[in-house]
C-alpha cells in the first residue's frame, strides 16, 4: 500500500484474494507485461487459498526464473497452518501437494527460484540459509518436492511445527484491511522521551523494551526491561513475547531508535510511546537504579552445575534441545516461556541457555522482570558447549 500510495503502481493478488483496498486480483496464468518481460501470475494455493507465485519470462518468452512467495523456499515450503479460513491444515496441505506438483514441479530444472523469506522466518519449519536456488537443486533436496506420495506429503509438512507467533493472526487482519503510512506510524513513534516523561509512560503501564545487544544489555539494563536485540530475530521475538496492544517505550543504542521502530512497524506494532533520549546512560546519570546479568563463561557453567544448586533452562525450540542438550536440562522453549513463567520457583537459583546466547538473554530479561532475581545467562549456549566441553552434554 506504501508503494502504491508513492508510485501510483498496482498492487496485484492471485485468485480468490479479497483485500480492503483497491488491488487487481489476477487470474490464475494471467501475463502482466514488463517491458519486453512478463510476470505470469501462477495460483499454488497451500500455505494460504490465496497465495500465487510470479514466473518471470525473459525477452525471448522462456521461463527464466520465479518469485515463490510463502509457497516453495529453500529447503522447505510455506506452513498450512496459519491463516486457513474453514479449512484444515490437513486440506491446506493437500492443495500445497497438488500446487507444487502441477505448478512448480513441472519448470525446467535450470529456472532460479526467489523465495519470500529465508532462514529464521516462522513461514516455515526450517528454511534454509541461501537466499537463491533452482528448481532442480529443490526436486533433488527440498524433502517436499521429493514425496511423491500425497497423504506421506500432507504428514510431512504439518507434522513438528511449532506455534505461530501470536502477531500471525493481527497482521493477517491488517494485510486485508490495510493500515496507516510508515510516515505517519514514525511521526507518532519516534518520539524523544525524557527521563520524567520515559517515567511518566512506566507508570501508566508501559513495557520497556530493550533493543541493545545481549553483552550491553548485560552490563546495565533499566529494572523490568525485555531485551530483544536488533541484532537477531528482534520483530519476530517481539511478535512472540510482547502483547500486541501493549504500550512500549524504547531503549536503544544511539542511532538505532529509527530501525527499533521500524521494524515494528512492519509487523504491526504501532503502540509505541517512544524511546529514552541518550538512551541508558541518560538513565543512570539521572541517578536512577539500574541492573546487571551475570554471565557464565564454561568454567563457571561447570562449577555452578556441580553444586546441584541451580535450576539449567534450554529454551531452544523442542526439535533442537532433542537433537542434543545439556545433562540435566529443562527445556522450555523461548515462544512459550512466558506462559510459564508463573511455575517457577522465584526462590531458586536460574542458568538459562539457548544455541548462542542471542534467545537466553531474551529469557533471562524475562525471567527477571517477572521478579526471579537469581538467574545467569550462559555465554556462548550449546555451541559453545559442543565445542569446547561437550563432556557435558547428555548422551
Amino acid at each position: 500500500m506504501e508503494l502504491a500510495r508513492k508510485t501510483g503502481a498496482v498492487i496485484v493478488f492471485g485468485p480468490t484474494a479479497k483485500p480492503g483496498y483497491e488491488a487487481m486480483i489476477a487470474k490464475d496464468h494471467e501475463k502482466i507485461k514488463l517491458g519486453n518481460i512478463q510476470l505470469e501470475v501462477l495460483h499454488t494455493p497451500g500455505h494460504t487459498i490465496e497465495s500465487s507465485c510470479l514466473l518471470l519470462h525473459d525477452e525471448q518468452g522462456k521461463a527464466q526464473s520465479i518469485f515463490t512467495g510463502d509457497t516453495l523456499f529453500v529447503g522447505d515450503v510455506g506452513r498450512p497452518d496459519l491463516m486457513s479460513g474453514n479449512l484444515s491444515k490437513e486440506e491446506l496441505a493437500a492443495m500445497l501437494f497438488d500446487s507444487l506438483h502441477s505448478k512448480i514441479k513441472t519448470l525446467d530444472d535450470a529456472v532460479l527460484v526467489y523465495p519470500g523469506h529465508g532462514a529464521g522466518s516462522a513461514c516455515g519449519k526450517n528454511i534454509g540459509k541461501e537466499t537463491t536456488s533452482t528448481i532442480g537443486e529443490q526436486k533433488q533436496n527440498n524433502y517436499a518436492l521429493k514425496e511423491n506420495d500425497k497423504d506421506k506429503f500432507i504428514q510431512a509438512v504439518t507434522s513438528g511445527l511449532p506455534a505461530p507467533p501470536p502477531y500471525f493472526f493481527k497482521d493477517a487482519v491488517i494485510n486485508i484491511s490495510g493500515y496507516d503510512s510508515l510516515e505517519l506510524s514514525l511521526k507518532e513513534s519516534m518520539k524523544a522521551l525524557s527521563v520524567e516523561e520515559f517515567k511518566a509512560e512506566l507508570e501508566k503501564g508501559a513495557t520497556v523494551l530493550d533493543t541493545r545487544t545481549a553483552d550491553l544489555f548485560a552490563e546495565e539494563f533499566i529494572p523490568g526491561s525485555i531485551n530483544i536485540g536488533l541484532n537477531g530475530d528482534y520483530a519476530v521475538w517481539a511478535g512472540t513475547i510482547i502483547h500486541f496492544n501493549s504500550p512500549l517505550v524504547l531503549v536503544c543504542e544511539k542511532g538505532k531508535e529509527q530501525e527499533s521502530v521500524i521494524r515494528l512497524a512492519r509487523i504491526g506494532y504501532d503502540n509505541i510511546k517512544g524511546h529514552l533520549a541518550g538512551g541508558i546512560e541518560t538513565w543512570v546519570y539521572a541517578g536512577n537504579k539500574s541492573d546487571q546479568v551475570t554471565c557464565l563463561e564454561l568454567n563457571e557453567l561447570k562449577t555452578f552445575l556441580l553444586s546441584k544448586e541451580y535450576v539449567l533452562i534450554d529454551v531452544r525450540r523442542e526439535d533442537e534441545y532433542s537433537a542434543a542438550k545439556i545433562k540435566d536440562a529443562v527445556n522450555i522453549p523461548l515462544h512459550i516461556l512466558s506462559t510459564q513463567l508463573n511455575t517457577l520457583d522465584k526462590n531458586k537459583k536460574y542458568l538459562i541457555h539457548c544455541a548462542g546466547g542471542y534467545r537466553s538473554m531474551i529469557a533471562v530479561s524475562m525471567l527477571k522482570a517477572n521478579g526471579i532475581n537469581e538467574v545467569y545467562n550462559v555465554v556462548g549456549g550449546i555451541s559453545k558447549v559442543k565445542n569446547e566441553a561437550p563432556e557435558l552434554l547428555s548422551n
